[in-house]
């Protein structure tokens, strides 16, 4: 068989197996959450199209799509070469391939248009636009082989060989439960991500806790611990030396704890919010005291980590206890008024169907809370991979971001549900009285810590306004700092990089409104770190000897070398 003729049969075969792959492959996708949000919308519900948006949008369709076929398929509205996915040669030099690209990219604005003019209240017009954005990212004509000047070029380059690669990673990656965003095999946890040098030196059923080898003769008396997010795995705090913000602090001369979530089996079904904020994470300030010997400590909340150290501090601060001398929280929600594209997915319907589904025992599975996360960006974080992988037959690059993303973790159905419908939905953290958390009505006008918070300019996750919504609840010192790009980029900035930028205003004033603060703010090149370095060093007590071994006595003795071994558990 010549090659021309194998790569015919290599074709069909692949369109073959990609229709029915693909389809078992899409029943992975989060289909509750997307069902639940489009019961949601009610179909009985009257919506109307706003008569002056749409006439608009239909005159500017007709003026476009007339000047694209009198002008070669190429008009200025329309080229593909403004969009990435149609920035290759092989669209280029193809006119047949230009004029799908550009037709597509045309239906894709007329779309968009037609979901803007739609007449009814925010929330549900936001719902619309999102489902119309995952409807045209996936009917990309990149998405389809059949379609794609690129992938089709590769394989007549390849004689067939990049068409054979994908189906293998197509194979592969249904087998793993989950998108290839890089290549996996390039990484392992202690190996060469989590690396820092530490061990573990308390456990129970909820999480590991991780002291770090002193890295200078002397360290603040006051101790250091980290409280990353439950729904992910610490090391997004240490990921390699160069961009570790663990391995900065010891480095900085604070003695470093970190709490390693377990990542929750079938064992942990009933688990419950208050279990996490007991048992955990007072459990591991009460624990950081004790083997350190300090009064007071500081500590850090990431992302979810945040407000569950916040809703800790709240508890304690009700029973009469202040162990904690300084707060920093990086991207994290206290008051949930903004809450970004997510709050497309929360109602009363969304959130009732959560309850009845695990609010009294179950698992919410990581691949699905994975895949949703995934959806809040389908180009960059779906569909780029599937035209990668599997039309193009390409492995993608080793990134240590993206397998620590890949590297999904399960949360106790009870957790979860108790979550949403407290602070999502009807956001009552912040209000006096508005939650109960282990017993206690908490009141966080009464936790008078300072707090260092900081936001993310580009978050979708914590949006901007809502980290800095934090500045407006608690009555201590507080420092609003903003750096640029987003929900892990804007964070994982060390300051070697020279990368990126931060915003620092006034630190006694803080208005209600964040375009306030920002028309007094001043921008900075670098890292927020150094920053922050300045500002916990004056939290951090007076310098004493490091100390020479893990733990303390016994009780505390060091069990196994740093990352652990709850972090290896796979969801």
């Amino acid at each position: 068989m010549d090659s021309d003729a194998r790569w015919a049969e290599g074709a069909r075969q692949f369109q073959q197996l990609w229709g029915e792959s693909w389809s078992r492959m899409l029943q992975s996708l989060p289909q509750p959450d997307l069902g639940a949000l489009a019961a949601s919308l009610q179909p009985g519900a009257q919506l109307s199209l706003s008569p002056e948006k749409l006439t608009e949008v239909q005159q500017n369709y007709l003026k476009e799509m007339q000047a694209l076929m009198v002008n070669g398929m190429q008009p200025a509205a329309a080229k593909p070469s403004s969009d990435r996915r149609f920035a290759g040669e092989g669209w280029q030099q193809n006119p047949l391939a230009s004029a799908i690209a550009s037709a597509y990219m045309l239906q894709a604005k007329a779309l968009m248009g037609m979901a803007e003019a739609v007449q009814a209240d925010e929330k549900t017009r936001a719902r619309i636009r999102f489902g119309v954005e995952q409807w045209i990212a996936a009917m990309s004509p990149s998405n389809f082989l059949a379609f794609n000047a690129e992938a089709q070029k590769k394989a007549l380059e390849t004689q067939g060989e990049s068409i054979a690669q994908g189906m293998a990673n197509l194979l592969r990656d249904m087998q793993q439960g989950h998108i290839s965003m890089t290549d996996e095999s390039q990484f392992e946890v202690g190996r060469n991500v989590a690396t820092t040098e530490g061990a573990v030196v308390f456990e129970n059923k909820y999480f590991q806790l991780i002291e770090y080898k002193p890295l200078t003769a002397k360290v603040y008396e006051r101790p250091f611990l980290l409280v990353p997010p439950c729904i992910n795995k610490f090391y997004i705090l240490d990921l390699q030396p160069e961009n570790s913000l663990i391995r900065h602090l010891v480095a900085e001369g604070h003695r470093t704890f970190v709490v390693s979530w377990r990542n929750p089996d079938e064992s942990m079904t009933q688990a419950t919010w208050d279990d996490y904020i007991e048992d955990a994470v007072i459990t591991a300030i009460n624990t950081v005291q004790e083997i350190t010997g300090a009064e007071q400590i500081n500590a850090l909340g990431f992302c979810v980590g945040g407000t569950m150290l916040v809703n800790a501090l709240g508890v304690l601060a009700a029973r009469g206890e202040e162990p904690v001398a300084s707060a920093t929280l990086l991207t994290a929600l206290v008051d949930f008024t903004h809450t970004g594209i997510l709050d497309v997915f929360i109602d009363e319907n969304f959130v009732r169907f959560r309850e009845m589904q695990m609010g009294k025992g179950g698992l919410m599975k990581g691949q699905d809370l994975a895949s949703t996360f995934s959806f809040l960006r389908p180009n960059d974080l779906v569909w780029n991979y599937v035209v990668g992988n599997y039309l193009k037959g390409e492995t993608p690059p080793p990134f240590d971001l993206l397998y620590w993303n890949s590297d999904s973790t399960n949360l106790p159905g009870p957790w979860y549900a108790w979550y949403l419908r407290n602070f999502y939905l009807e956001n009552q953290l912040k209000e006096p009285g508005g939650v109960t958390v282990c017993g206690e009505a908490l009141d966080l006008s009464q936790v008078d810590v300072p707090f260092y918070i900081y936001g993310s300019r580009e978050d979708h996750i914590v949006p901007i306004e809502g980290a800095y919504a934090s500045t407006q609840i608690f009555p201590g010192k507080k420092r609003f700092v903003m750096g640029a790009s987003g929900h892990i980029a804007g964070v994982i900035n060390p300051p070697a990089k020279k990368k990126r930028s931060y915003w620092t205003g006034s630190q006694t004033k803080f208005p209600e409104s964040l375009d306030q603060w920002l028309a007094g703010s001043t921008e900075h090149p670098g890292s927020w770190w150094t920053d922050w370095s300045e500002w916990l060093a004056g939290y951090g007590g007076r310098q004493i000897a490091a100390p020479k071994t893990y733990g303390k006595g016994v009780k505390f003795k060091a069990r196994e070398p740093a990352p652990g071994s709850y972090v290896q558990q796979k969801a």
